[in-house]
């Protein structure tokens, strides 16, 4: 017999092991779902990742014919359930719902003690969440270009407001101080209720908002955007360009999305994928994401092509993070 094709007595009694175990998990993904499906939300109810899901708990029941349950877990900056879902079983029956933020985290954290892009496996990308770039309607400020070039003139005396250090808001501030090769000042309010009338009043050159706390001003004509995060236009806004329109070549965007362990087999990352590309398509699903201020995706990446594309974005948000020295606790 060919060296190739010997058997010795620790490989029959390895694949005796293994039988009983791949046995065991083709019956687990054959079956699945057998039991309730629980979705950890990072955060207390009411914000955007809660309220979707709780839009998707209904369709996704009536899609995998199982009860879907909302478990929210604030704590640590979203990192406590975050980790919770990292960490659990990874059978199908423990998906977090979270935020954009979350592909900034282990760039500036420390100590985490794990690590989203090896932890988690994207089961789909549910919403994108846009940000403007906002002036108030009487700066001189025109356009992103009159923005980096006022960096290059002024640099740390530029100043701008976002609703939280190490966000993705602060981020493409610091991403547009880049660009003009000067460092910014950024001012971190602790909510964009806080932030408005210092931006209103002119205290501050220019902020970065998301698009459900920006839009009513811009409305009002009491805000006006220079530039929009992402590789599209607002079809509300269709006269605002993109970042990378407006010189400024960043096309990372914001997003609500589900992930799972990262273990989970591919077999129950695609079935629930597809209960989740199948909901997201509902008209009073898209609208009620709309209503939140995010925009709906169509169609929504599969398992392997959204959980590639967070790894990407690890990457491209932790370049900007690491060249702006920004750390949290």
């Amino acid at each position: 017999m060919p060296p190739s094709h010997r058997f010795t007595r620790r490989t029959l009694l390895g694949a005796a092991t293994a039988l009983p175990i791949l046995a065991t998990q083709a019956q687990a993904q054959g079956s699945f779902p057998d039991r309730p499906i629980r979705i950890i939300i990072p955060w207390a109810s009411g914000g955007g990742p809660d309220v979707i899901a709780r839009l998707l708990a209904e369709p996704l029941r009536e899609r995998l014919g199982q009860p879907v349950i909302i478990d929210n877990r604030p704590g640590g900056g979203s990192m406590m359930g975050s980790e919770a879902a990292a960490r659990a079983t990874p059978d199908g029956y423990t998906l977090l719902m979270t935020a954009g933020a979350l592909a900034i985290a282990s760039s500036v954290r420390r100590n985490m003690g794990w690590e989203p892009a090896r932890d988690l496996a994207g089961v789909a990308l549910v919403a994108v969440v846009p940000l403007f770039v906002v002036v108030r309607p009487a700066s001189p400020l025109g356009s992103i270009a009159d923005l980096v070039a006022l960096g290059r003139q002024r640099g740390a005396d530029v100043t701008y407001a976002t609703s939280g250090i190490a966000s993705p808001p602060h981020l493409i501030g610091e991403r547009i101080g880049a660009e003009a090769g000067k460092r910014m000042t950024h001012v971190p309010y602790r909510g964009v209720s806080q932030a408005l009338p210092d931006i209103f009043a002119g205290t501050l050159d220019f902020a970065v908002l998301d698009a459900v706390s920006a839009a009513p001003h811009m409305d009002s004509g009491r805000l006006r955007a220079l530039a929009i995060n992402g590789t599209q236009r607002s079809p509300t806004f269709p006269a605002v360009p993109t970042l990378r329109e407006a010189g400024v070549p960043f096309d990372e965007v914001g997003w609500h999305a589900v992930f799972a362990p990262a273990a989970t087999p591919p077999a129950i990352l695609a079935r629930l994928n597809a209960a989740f590309v199948s909901a997201l398509a509902l008209p009073p699903v898209r609208e009620g994401i709309r209503a939140t201020g995010s925009l709906s995706v169509d169609p929504a990446p599969d398992s392997p092509a959204w959980t590639a594309r967070f790894r990407r974005e690890v990457t491209a948000w932790g370049q900007v993070a690491r060249a702006a020295n920004i750390e949290i606790e």
